[in-house]
């Protein structure tokens, strides 16, 4: 029990020792590319109702695309199965 006693006094006084030293400055940890957040160039209701707009804009051509692939599957499927016509 003392050794550990001695030895956590002698680590303490060791980091005390290190207080006065200057340290090194942090690096920034990642590289500023010069992108800016969205700015839509009006007021906080306008940036909302452009992202909304621009939402429904993709739910609708994805919805465009389900569509088109069930109609190919089931263009598929008739030209394989006479019963799915």
């Amino acid at each position: 029990m003392d050794a550990l006693v001695t030895e956590t006094k002698a680590h303490t006084e060791a980091l005390n020792g290190e207080a006065g030293r200057p340290r090194a400055q942090p690096r920034e940890a990642v590289e500023w590319i010069g992108l800016n957040p969205l700015d839509y160039g009006g007021s906080e209701r306008d940036e909302i109702r452009k992202r909304v707009e621009n939402f429904r804009k993709h739910q609708e051509r994805f919805s465009r695309e389900r569509e088109e692939y069930a109609s190919s599957i089931l263009r598929i499927l008739r030209t394989i199965s006479p019963v799915a016509k």
